[in-house]
């Protein structure tokens, strides 16, 4: 049973009581901090930079004249500095907390998306932002909200982790219209300008209000136990067999599902498939993404996690098969049904899996680190996929070969071994 505690009421009134919730009910504050962090990840980078930049490719062209390549060099140098930065942003993160490093890097993450409205017509400044852009971009994404909700969770950490990725599916699915829809009514400028402050005004007070580790205690509770975080240090975690095979499979898997899913318009056109099934098959690939975070994270909180990341992993193998060959609308819709649910249960699955086996101590050191190995695997996906298709004018091949591999990759999860103790205790005598 929850006990109650008092609240001094500074007016004389009686006390307001004050019940300790556990995770497992929806008064418990970690659920304020996984809502909050929601909607920061579906502003933050991932989400309002990375879907809708394809938005702002062709008027940025007409403007300036810039070429498609040199827009979309803009891209590359974000996402290059995306994972080259993490590791040193969750280096950070383990010094500091994460709440200091969410509120600055919210802060220069919407600054810097509004500023792209006072461009000119020098592609330098656009470059420069882009890289400031990277730079803290997952200081306002996954990577610092993951370590904040990773202290106020244990039995039910799938389902929070499935939460705040589902922030990512959301900004998908919602920031693509908007941009959009602000660039046809007001033009490019407006639509960054407005894009930014709306990054400013939802992610900024949010994260403010309700971002803390459980370490601070919780506001409307006082008297709730601190944790003390404990668990390996980065280095330690670095000579672990653990790190290096799950960091082997999201490696493998990240050009597998990133290439599969860059090539997925353009190979079913290909076969015969017209562009509205196309993008129908993408628009499958996304819900099923959106209920993947969802699923993943409660079986997570049910079943072992590397049974839970062998199944996903090898549903997601399947996938691409079938993709290879895949030349009707039925048969693309189940091929991106099954790539959407290795895109959407991986976001929980490596949050989850450090946390379980290297604690909370340098989480977000390792959690980087495997952010710069995602990085540096989705950009070749779609390089060698587009090379296969040049040389032999076909995608067929590589993928087999690609489900094949992610399939080995899928079985070293029954590598990785039980879970050391506890990473997270609480702390009663603070």
């Amino acid at each position: 049973m929850s006990a109650a505690v008092s609240h001094p009421n500074p007016a004389g009134a009686s006390p307001e009581p004050l019940v300790e919730a556990s995770e497992f009910d929806l008064n418990y504050y970690g659920w304020r901090v996984a809502v909050a962090a929601c909607f920061g990840v579906m502003v933050g980078f991932g989400s309002l930079f990375v879907y809708t930049f394809s938005v702002f490719v062709k008027p940025l062209g007409t403007e300036f004249g810039w070429s498609r390549e040199a827009g979309s060099r803009g891209f590359a140098i974000a996402a290059v500095t995306l994972g080259a930065s993490s590791p040193l942003l969750g280096r950070w993160i383990d010094r500091s907390g994460p709440r200091r490093t969410i509120l600055f890097c919210v802060t220069v993450f919407s600054c810097g998306i509004a500023s792209l409205a006072l461009l000119r017509s020098g592609v330098w400044q656009f470059y420069v932002t882009c890289f400031v852009l990277g730079l803290v971009g997952n200081g306002a994404a996954h990577l610092a909200y993951s370590r904040s909700i990773s202290t106020w969770f244990e039995q039910r950490l799938g389902t929070a982790l499935a939460l705040v990725m589902l922030g990512a599916g959301l900004g998908a699915t919602i920031l693509p219209l908007l941009a959009q829809a602000l660039v046809s009514a007001h033009g490019w400028r407006i639509a960054y300008a407005l894009l930014g402050g709306f990054a400013l005004v939802l992610g900024l007070p949010l994260s403010f209000r309700y971002i803390r580790d459980r370490q601070a205690r919780s506001p409307l509770n006082p008297q709730q136990p601190a944790v003390i975080l404990s668990g390996t240090t980065w280095q330690q975690g670095l000579r672990s067999l653990a790190f290096w095979v799950i960091v082997a499979i999201l490696f493998v898997s990240a050009i597998s599902m990133n290439g599969a899913i860059s090539q997925l318009s353009a190979m079913l056109t290909d076969r015969g498939i017209s562009a509205r099934g196309a993008a129908l098959c993408a628009s499958v690939l996304g819900g099923s993404s959106l209920l993947a975070r969802v699923g993943v994270g409660r079986m997570l909180d049910r079943f072992f996690g590397p049974r839970v990341a062998l199944a996903v992993n090898f549903i997601t193998a399947l996938g691409i098969y079938l993709l290879a060959h895949a030349s009707t609308i039925p048969t693309a819709c189940l091929s991106a049904t099954l790539i959407g649910i290795g895109a959407g249960g991986e976001a929980a699955l490596t949050p989850y899996l450090l946390t379980r086996y290297f604690g909370l101590r340098g989480f977000s050191t390792l959690y980087g680190l495997t952010w710069t190995f995602y990085a540096v695997a989705a950009a070749i996906g779609p390089v060698i996929l587009g090379r296969a298709f040049d040389a032999t004018g076909s995608y067929a091949s590589l993928l087999v070969l690609l489900a094949a591999a992610l399939a080995v990759a899928a079985a070293m999860n029954l590598a990785l071994p039980k879970y050391p103790l506890r990473m997270i205790s609480t702390d009663v005598a603070r």
